[in-house]
């Protein structure tokens, strides 16, 4: 009977709604995509941009770098995105991505050479 007790006991503390969970938005919260474009080539290249109700703007175009070359082709993706911070100002981001990785720059990120 002791079991018992305490195995219900555990059931019914561990099938209450738990605090701090998922809070889905409601259709109120949600932000409007004010434009939209997504732009396909034959050749694979592309250009995409999106804006929202928010501010939050997005350029990227991609292209195949030396086609045919199999020693130095290379897929590369540039662009920028913008979005309006917590503070209020709007940050603003310019990437490249291509056969030398990932890089990033904007006047709130730091360069690579700051701090020494």
């Amino acid at each position: 009977s002791v079991c018992f007790v305490l195995a219900m006991s555990c059931y019914l503390v561990s099938s209450l709604p738990q605090r701090g969970g998922f809070q889905p938005q409601g259709a109120g919260n949600q932000i409007p995509i004010l434009r939209y474009s997504f732009e396909p080539n034959p050749d694979g290249s592309y250009n995409y941009n999106y804006e929202t109700g928010n501010g939050i703007q997005v350029e990227e175009q991609g292209y195949l770098k030396n086609a045919g070359n199999p020693q130095t082709e290379a897929q590369v993706m540039q662009g920028s995105y913008s979005y309006t911070g917590p503070d209020g100002v709007v940050y603003t981001v310019k990437y490249i991505a291509d056969e030398n990785g990932f890089r990033a720059e904007g006047a709130h990120i730091p360069s690579a050479g700051a701090g020494k």
